[in-house]
């Protein structure tokens, strides 16, 4: 008989950019798998609703966190271990998208992106780290990254190179890491239908993109990302570390 490795009971989640899109999906899985769950973005309105839908399980806690900003990382982490003692497991999700043409970018289009996707993804997993080093715990990174940091698209140079960033990121963390029993992995999702997409998504041009990049030729279901963050974070991926997951629908092999 198989045991149930991918149980999150009796550990914490902190998801970053959990008001909406992937990381509010990310939060209800790690929920409902029996995690107690910190939500943590800049609209807290957003996040005390998905808390409120929360039931039945274990403890759900909303902060208040901007990645951009150390110190409201610093008081995230500081408030969820006053409630819960320890994070076990950070879903590090905050970003955001803003399609530019490399030529046309500003140098505060340029910042803007990096600080978010990159040095946020920076900051709050060194916040981690030092925290579980201190208490001497292992725990679980996930990084989440995109198949943009693994292949390029147009208009998108600032994205591409943060996303590209995250990957390396993720790898260098994975082997300093090792030693204190940290698991560093991300996963890449390829094109899945959020609130920041969606416009896009549902014209012709986007419809059409879909059935001529990707061999499944149709969007992901936020639901097929279950199972790779459930292997990440629980004890079902316990000698994975340094891995990068692509979840796309085989567009990463799509042939030139």
């Amino acid at each position: 008989m198989l045991d149930n490795g991918f149980s999150l009971n009796g550990k914490t989640v902190l998801v970053t950019g959990a008001s909406s899109g992937l990381g509010a999906h990310f939060a209800r899985v790690a929920y409902y798998a029996g995690a107690n769950v910190v939500v943590g973005a800049r609209r807290v309105e957003r996040l005390e609703q998905l808390a409120s839908t929360l039931q039945g399980h274990g403890e759900v806690l909303a902060v208040a966190l901007d990645v951009t900003r150390r110190d409201t990382v610093e008081q995230a982490f500081d408030l969820a271990q006053e409630r819960f003692g320890s994070i076990d497991v950070v879903i590090n999700n905050a970003g955001i998208g803003d399609p530019g043409r490399f030529t046309e970018l500003s140098e505060d289009d340029w910042q803007r992106m990096l600080s978010t996707n990159l040095d946020g993804v920076f900051r709050v997993a060194q916040c981690a780290s030092q925290r579980l080093i201190k208490g001497a715990r292992g725990g679980s990174i996930i990084n989440i990254a995109s198949i943009l940091g693994l292949r390029v698209g147009q208009g998108l140079s600032h994205y591409c190179t943060a996303k590209a960033g995250v990957v390396q990121l993720t790898k260098a963390m994975a082997l300093e890491l090792a030693r204190y029993g940290i698991r560093v992995n991300a996963i890449a999702p390829g094109y899945f239908k959020t609130e920041m997409n969606d416009d896009y998504f549902d014209s012709e041009a986007g419809q059409g993109y879909i059935r001529e990049r990707v061999p499944m030729r149709r969007l992901g279901q936020l639901d097929e990302l279950n199972g790779p963050m459930l292997l990440l974070a629980s004890e079902a991926g316990a000698f994975m570390t340094g891995s990068i997951l692509a979840v796309d629908g085989g567009h990463l092999v799509n042939p030139l």
